[in-house]
């Protein structure tokens, strides 16, 4: 097992990658000195996989467990979710000292964060990630929020977890479709941050895709230390913590625009990193060759790299886009690369730029 800190004075935590973590559930909070009472969020996919050995690890500590199901899927994180998921909450009698164990994907972590954020002016949370992109991204560092119909994640907070378990065993039940979308956050890190990482993935995605844990292991972690690095150094996201939405400001928008749902968020993520590294070519000299490897990349992992829009369409994202939260007197900024393993946050784009490479980009 790799355990990872998140250093954050009196709220940092711990997070542990490994095999047959969710049995040690209960054994984890308990020594965190959780209350007795909790409740497990989870989507209803998840509840049928892991739901009850979740319930059985937290019974086995002494903790009584309340189960909280959400249907699956992007259109769950919104505000009469949280609304709902509150009242289920109140009626479980849910206390100041108890808590929320989140069970899931991106998704429900997002969802049950903000509710626990929020429930009673804030309850203490863990995170259980059960998808490739959630426990190498949204899991760690403290944002959880909720959609509005204009826009992604416009309503949150920082609510820092506990406790992170990534286990992988939950992965081998994860679609392909969905496993395949995490490795955009995953390429993410190699772009931005780690030029080692970038290589290794060129070297070993057959592999990761295959979901050899001895493969998969030292990755997930090595993504888990670079975001616990960049969040404890800027937890609230003034700065540095940035660079780690390279091509999330145009994925964002095209998930708005089509519809949440239609694309899954790291589907939409791994097009925005296409679009944001040929913007990067124009305005910060990314080579040639390096945008190139950056598409390839994520190609063999099997993610889209175009998306079909009309002139209208396009106008569309544009406008999404000017919802983005890194929006700054009314003009949308983008983390762009330099040169793999190296980028920077809050750049400039010219708008005529931006129609340019989306409409080169959109065949």
């Amino acid at each position: 097992m790799r355990v990872v800190n998140v250093p954050l004075g009196t709220r940092s935590y711990s997070i542990h990658v490994g095999s047959g973590l969710l049995s040690k559930l209960g054994a984890h909070c308990e020594r965190l000195g959780l209350g007795e009472r909790c409740a497990i969020v989870m989507d209803r996919t998840v509840a049928k996989h892991y739901g009850r050995a979740a319930w059985n690890a937290l019974a086995k500590a002494g903790f009584e467990a309340a189960l909280v199901t959400v249907p699956a899927g992007e259109k769950s994180k919104n505000l009469r979710a949280a609304a709902e998921t509150y009242d289920m909450l109140a009626a479980h009698r849910l206390e100041r000292k108890s808590f929320i164990v989140a069970l899931g994907g991106g998704v429900v972590g997002d969802l049950a964060g903000y509710v626990a954020a929020t429930y009673l002016r804030g309850i203490a949370f863990v995170q259980v990630p059960t998808t490739l992109l959630s426990q190498v991204d949204s899991s760690v560092g403290g944002k959880v929020g909720v959609n509005l119909k204009s826009g992604k994640n416009l309503v949150g907070a920082f609510h820092q977890p506990r406790l992170v378990l990534c286990d992988l065993d939950t992965l081998a039940t994860l679609p392909e479709r969905e496993f395949r979308a995490g490795f955009a956050e995953v390429i993410k890190y190699g772009v931005i941050c780690d030029r080692e990482l970038f290589d290794r993935l060129e070297r070993e995605m057959p592999r990761l895709l295959g979901r050899d844990a001895a493969a998969l292991a030292p990755v997930i972690a090595r993504c888990c230390e670079i975001k616990a690095g960049i969040v404890g150094k800027d937890e609230t996201d003034t700065g540095l913590r940035s660079i780690l939405n390279f091509g999330h400001t145009i994925g964002h928008a095209i998930e708005a625009v089509s519809g949440y749902g239609k694309f899954l968020h790291g589907e939409a993520i791994a097009i925005g990193q296409v679009f944001a590294a040929r913007m990067s070519a124009s305005v910060l000299g990314l080579s040639s060759r390096d945008a190139g490897r950056v598409e390839q990349l994520l190609e063999s992992a099997g993610l889209p790299t175009h998306i079909r829009l009309t002139s209208a369409g396009r106008s569309k994202l544009l406008d999404a886009m000017k919802l983005d939260k890194k929006v700054a007197g009314g003009e949308v900024r983008f983390v762009l690369a330099k040169r793999i393993g190296e980028a920077r946050w809050g750049q400039r784009v010219p708008r005529e730029l931006v129609e340019r490479v989306l409409a080169n980009g959109t065949p």
